[in-house]
């Protein structure tokens, strides 16, 4: 964590403060933590407001033992806001954190580039009618809307009292009697947007996912897989009243294909430059949660039921949405799973999370035809789309490993025993 926001004061400036009351809430970029006052006193002055951000170590309020106590002059402890802009080192004077990381190559660094939306336009008017009536228009442009069969009240005139000239007659549609209903005429002008603060889980999101492209040299291997098992075994347990998801199966099947393939159950140390060997499977499930997305942890995967498993996604994923994750809960993990299944997608990639060296993505189960014994028969599929660091891993380990987490979700009574 580098900073915090406040998202509530639960004290007013002159308010008592008494030890261990709830004081202030801050957004971390994971959850929402509540702050216990550690010191009894009164609450003098908010040196940073609800919404506002503030670095570790920056002084948010100042407390004093006394409500009359003079603070006039007082410069409070703590990092000044300054102190989070980046020091420029010199040649001679190395950074000791930089100093630290065996880069392997020294280049130039890498500035982020201007993206700026274009301003709204100027001086624009809609070009077409708000509704149907009778039009002014030219001689001419009566006499070729005849010829070419246009319907007037369908075009606005660019003329003198919004009179249809013939220059105005390439927007305007047939005159049939189908015909466009009516309209409602925009209140905004085209390019007009409005810009929304980053929140800090979602500004620590794009920073991470934004390195990790740059970064790490990403490369894809897909697998389709053969879908009709899995969902005859989901149907099967809801007849025992078991309700398990198609996430569950693919985390289940992900922990025993990392057992039979530790090499993909790794990492990379960007600092050491070396290689980690994770020597537990604990599986993050990526939810998305209001302002971002977040990581819960499945620990030892591998030595958990179908059922555990769902019963603790199910209970990570719900204290995820109300913020209430504790560190321990989503630090750390060796292989990550994201499914955009339930929104229906066919297919897609997904950005590795460091420092782990995979990510696994799952999609929708859909409708397809196969070829069995000569004949065309309706089956389902799913497709499956495995990222990963080629610093850690080659294709062949890769390849391996997708085909064993096929093997799995395709002979999905396997995951049960």
């Amino acid at each position: 964590m580098e900073e915090g926001t406040i998202v509530k004061w639960h004290k007013r400036i002159g308010d008592h403060v008494n030890s261990g009351d709830l004081l202030v809430e801050v957004a971390t970029d994971k959850a929402t933590v509540e702050y216990n006052a550690l010191d009894e006193g009164y609450l003098r002055l908010v040196l940073v407001p609800e919404k506002g951000a503030a670095i570790v170590n920056q002084a948010i309020a100042v407390m004093t033992q006394t409500a009359q106590e003079n603070i006039e002059g007082y410069k409070p402890e703590g990092i000044q806001i300054e102190a989070s802009k980046p020091e420029v080192k010199t040649a001679t004077q190395p950074s000791a954190a930089i100093s630290a990381v065996k880069a392997p190559v020294a280049g130039p660094s890498l500035q982020q580039p201007s993206f700026v939306p274009e301003p709204p336009l100027e001086r624009y008017e809609f070009a077409f009618p708000s509704e149907a009536g009778g039009k002014k228009a030219s001689p001419l442009a009566r006499k070729l809307a005849r010829e070419k069969g246009l319907d007037l009240t369908t075009v606005k005139g660019s003329g003198s009292g919004g009179r249809v000239t013939s220059h105005d007659l390439d927007l305007a549609q047939p005159d049939q009697l189908v015909s466009f209903g009516p309209r409602e005429i925009p209140s905004d002008v085209p390019g007009s947007y409005e810009e929304v603060a980053l929140t800090p889980m979602r500004k620590v999101v794009g920073q991470r996912l934004q390195q990790s492209k740059m970064f790490i040299p990403h490369f894809y291997v897909s697998q389709e897989v053969n879908a009709e098992a899995l969902v005859q075994l989901r149907d099967q347990l809801k007849e025992g009243n078991v309700k398990i998801t198609f996430n569950d199966l693919a985390i289940r099947a992900c922990a025993l294909a990392l057992r039979e393939h530790p090499g993909v159950n790794s990492g990379f140390d960007s600092a050491n430059q070396s290689i980690i060997l994770f020597k537990t499977i604990d599986i993050s499930v990526a939810v998305t949660v209001e302002g971002g997305l977040i990581t819960p942890i499945v620990r030892h995967a591998d030595y958990k039921n179908l059922g555990e498993i769902s019963l603790e996604v199910k209970s990570l994923a719900a204290k995820a949405k109300l913020g209430k994750l504790a560190p321990q809960e989503y630090k750390g993990g060796s292989f990550t799973v994201s499914n955009l299944g339930m929104y229906g997608v066919s297919q897609f990639t997904a950005v590795i999370n460091p420092p782990q060296a995979a990510i696994l993505a799952v999609a929708g189960i859909e409708d397809c035809v196969r070829i069995k014994n000569g004949q065309a028969v309706l089956g389902k599929k799913m497709m499956i789309n495995l990222s990963v660091d080629h610093r850690v891993i080659d294709g062949a380990e890769a390849a391996k490993f997708m085909k064993t987490v096929q093997k799995y979700l395709e002979n999905p009574a396997l995951l049960v025993v």
